[in-house]
C-alpha cells in the first residue's frame, strides 16, 4: 500500500461505526467513510470537539451539520497551499490521500528537469477537480494542462494554484469533457510527457455527456496513449471505485502502456494513517506507469 504520511497540518485521528473523525489543520471534521465498519470504542476527546459533522441520508446524500467552522480555510502540504471549504456529499475539496501519488510523479519530473534542464515537460491533468496533482506537477516544474468538467472545480483549481505561488505558471485550464478534449489533442497533433486521470465512477460532461467507468475506462485508456509523446514519462490513474482494484488497473495499463512504450506497472490501494490506533485507512487505489 502506498500511504500518504507525509502530512503535518491534516491527519485521520480516528475511525469507528462508519465514520472518519480527522484534522484538516485546526478544525475537527466527522465524516463517513465505508471502509470504517468495524465499531470501536470512542476515547480520544476530539470525538466531542467536532467543528463539523457530515450526516449521511438512508435516501443517499447527506447534509452538514455544523458547530464552528468557517467557510473557507487553507491547509499546507509541503509547499503547496490548497483553499478548504465544506460542500456537497461529504467533500472538502481535497483528498489527502493523493499526496502519495503527488510525490511520487513529482519526484519524476524533478529528475527529468534535472537530466535535462531546457525540456519541457508536458502533463495532461484529466478530471482534474480542485487541481492537486496540478499545482503538485507544476511546482516539479511541468506545463500543466488542466482539465475538468466543471467550470467552479477549474475556478477552485486556479486558486489553488495561486495560492500555492503558481499564479504565473504555465499551467492551461479547460472546462471541457475529458474525452472530448483528448480526441481534438490527438487531431490538432498536441502531444504530452505524461497524463494523470482521476475518472469519477459516474459523472456528465457540460453538454450532458455520460461516463460510466466500468464501461469507459478501458477505451479511454487506450485513447490516451495516442496522445502521448514516443518517449513519455509516467501515466497514473487514481480510481475509488471498487471494482478496479490494483490488479485491474495493473492489467489495464499493461496492456494498453507497457505493450506500446515498454516500461513497467505499479497498482497498489492507497491510504491514509490512523492516529490513534496505528492502522492505515484504504482510500482506492492507484495504478502508475512509468518508463
Amino acid at each position: 500500500m502506498w500511504i500518504a504520511d507525509g502530512w503535518k497540518e491534516y491527519e485521520v485521528l480516528d475511525a469507528s461505526g462508519g465514520e472518519k473523525l480527522e484534522r484538516w489543520g485546526k478544525y475537527i471534521l466527522l465524516r463517513p467513510d465505508p471502509q470504517v465498519i468495524w465499531n470501536t470504542e470512542k476515547k480520544i476527546p476530539e470525538w466531542k470537539c467536532l467543528n463539523a459533522h457530515y450526516h449521511r441520508s438512508n435516501k443517499g446524500g447527506g447534509d452538514w451539520e455544523f458547530f464552528d467552522l468557517p467557510k473557507q480555510w487553507d491547509i499546507h502540504y509541503k509547499d503547496l497551499t490548497f483553499h478548504l471549504q465544506p460542500f456537497s456529499f461529504k467533500h472538502t475539496g481535497l483528498f489527502p490521500e493523493q499526496a502519495a501519488n503527488w510525490d511520487w510523479f513529482r519526484a519524476k519530473i524533478e529528475q527529468a528537469k534535472r537530466e535535462n534542464p531546457d525540456r519541457e515537460i508536458k502533463v495532461l491533468n484529466l478530471f482534474a477537480y480542485t487541481g492537486g496533482a496540478t499545482v503538485a506537477a507544476a511546482k516539479g516544474g511541468a506545463a500543466v494542462t488542466h482539465v475538468d468538467a466543471s467550470k467552479g472545480m477549474v475556478t477552485w483549481a486556479k486558486d489553488n494554484a495561486a495560492s500555492s505561488g503558481l499564479a504565473e505558471a504555465p499551467i492551461r485550464y479547460i472546462v471541457d469533457d475529458c474525452v472530448k478534449f483528448v480526441e481534438r489533442e490527438i487531431r490538432r497533433g498536441n502531444f504530452y510527457d505524461a497524463v494523470i486521470m482521476d475518472p469519477p465512477s459516474y459523472g456528465r460532461g457540460p453538454k450532458g455527456e455520460i461516463w460510466k467507468i466500468e464501461e469507459s475506462i478501458h477505451d479511454f485508456v487506450a485513447l490516451c496513449t495516442k496522445v502521448l509523446k514516443p518517449d513519455p514519462l509516467f501515466f497514473l490513474i487514481n480510481s475509488y471505485t471498487t471494482g478496479l482494484q490494483p490488479a485491474v488497473l495493473s492489467y489495464l495499463l499493461g496492456t494498453e502502456l507497457v505493450s506500446k512504450f515498454g516500461g513497467k506497472v505499479q497498482s497498489e490501494e492507497i491510504g491514509l494513517p490512523v492516529k490513534c490506533n496505528g492502522l492505515v485507512l484504504p482510500c482506492g487505489a492507484s495504478g502508475r506507469w512509468e518508463r
